[in-house]
């Protein structure tokens, strides 16, 4: 079991409670981003539902494990918010450089990228949208990616080269889109109540799995929903959520789940699982830090822009928006924007110096706050949202006496 998961010790205790019938119906993986928990948590439901002689072997070929390692079972459904663009952009590079080079890993590459699109799509299931507006836009987008998708998706024959990189091209722009205008920051309680529903519907065969990603980051209110499934979740589902702030989910649900910490991997190790992940063998950073370098325009750069844009605001000067959003590539994907305003976040915490300083700091974190959800939950435009952070952040400085010099 859990061969696909390296350097995690967790997946020993795992082993032991599935095959000992111990595990919970409600768990929670801990660990830093990159850690793995994403990954563990896909393969546990694979195990779970497996109806093979040899539950959860590794090559188990029985119909439930072909559907799960392609991520297409009706046992599985997965929410929460996660930058899932920068993992599909390099996972497309990974099966592009396979099928171009004919390479001996090309079936794992293929899965490598078809599952990162679905770590994406599975997010928008009908069953989760139920009754969502939203609901008719997103599935044009999504027949779109799946009618890309199929011809370089099991169990079909690759096309030639050419035709593979016409589809996956395609593809990226789809996955972006999805995410930026759709993903939410926070599940919604509907989503919530709706896995709850399906939870509660018997299984035709296996177990049941839903997985919550980033479970530090749901409302007061979802939390209370999710809490009262938590209590007694039904016999043959299993409730998985993750999270890397294991002290930001609230108590009483932490009460109502078993915990499995995941370790931190150090760069040695995490170089090992890019080289087998995504066989570049040249990266010597961390796993994030990789994936980093798939975006359209490098941390550096967006890093750079958040200094210029603080600066300015320090010498009670304007920044030019417009610009700023051009030069990030129209912040898309949205993991570009909100790189920008934690950089801004970054230089202010030069402000903790003083008392004075502190309260400047905690205003301008509001700040930056209120600018991401004005743009994630409230869709206001980059453009509205930014000019609306220079106005709050040259009212702070103002008022603090100039401080952010």
């Amino acid at each position: 079991m859990y061969d696909n998961l390296l350097y995690q010790n967790v997946t020993s205790l795992l082993t032991s409670d599935i095959l000992n019938e111990s595990l919970p119906g409600a768990i929670l993986f801990s660990g830093l981003h990159g850690s793995g928990k994403l990954t563990c948590a896909l393969e546990t439901a694979r195990i779970l539902s497996c109806t093979g002689e040899k539950k959860g072997h590794w090559l188990c070929s029985c119909p439930s494990c072909l559907q799960h390692k392609a991520l297409v079972s009706n046992n599985l459904l997965l929410a929460g918010p996660k930058d899932c663009t920068p993992e599909i952009s390099a996972s497309s590079r990974a099966f592009l450089n396979a099928v171009m080079n004919s390479s001996r890993h090309l079936v794992a590459a293929r899965y490598l990228f078809i599952r990162s699109v679905r770590k994406l799509t599975l997010r928008f299931s009908p069953i989760l949208l139920e009754g969502d507006e939203k609901l008719n836009k997103i599935a044009a987008i999504m027949n779109s990616i799946d009618e890309e998708l199929e011809p370089i998706d099991f169990p079909h024959e690759l096309p030639e080269f050419q035709s593979v990189q016409k589809s996956v091209e395609k593809i990226i722009p789809f996955c972006e889109k999805l995410e930026s205008e759709f993903l939410y920051d926070s599940i919604p309680i509907a989503q919530i109540r709706n896995a709850a529903a399906w939870a509660r519907l018997k299984s035709v065969s296996g177990k049941k799995t839903i997985i919550i990603e980033n479970a530090d980051r749901m409302l007061e209110s979802v939390r209370n929903a999710l809490l009262k499934i938590l209590e007694e979740p039904p016999e043959d589902t299993v409730f998985i959520l993750t999270t890397a702030r294991r002290n930001a989910v609230m108590p009483t649900i932490l009460s109502r789940v078993r915990t499995y910490n995941f370790k931190e991997r150090n760069l040695e190790e995490q170089k090992e699982v890019i080289s087998r992940v995504f066989h570049n063998e040249n990266f010597s950073g961390t796993i994030d830090d990789f994936l980093l370098t798939f975006l359209p325009v490098a941390p550096d750069k967006i890093h750079s822009f958040s200094n210029e844009f603080y600066s300015l605001i320090a010498d009670s000067k304007i920044p030019d928006c417009a610009k700023i959003i051009k030069d990030c590539g129209n912040f898309e994907p949205r993991i570009i924007f909100k790189i920008f305003l934690a950089g801004i976040q970054q230089y202010s915490k030069k402000l903790f110096s003083s008392p004075a300083g502190t309260n400047a700091a905690k205003e301008i974190t509001e700040s930056l706050q209120l600018c991401w959800n004005n743009v994630t939950v409230y869709n206001q435009s980059v453009k509205s949202a930014l000019e609306v952070l220079v106005r709050d952040m040259s009212k702070i400085n103002k008022l603090h006496g100039n401080i952010l010099k």
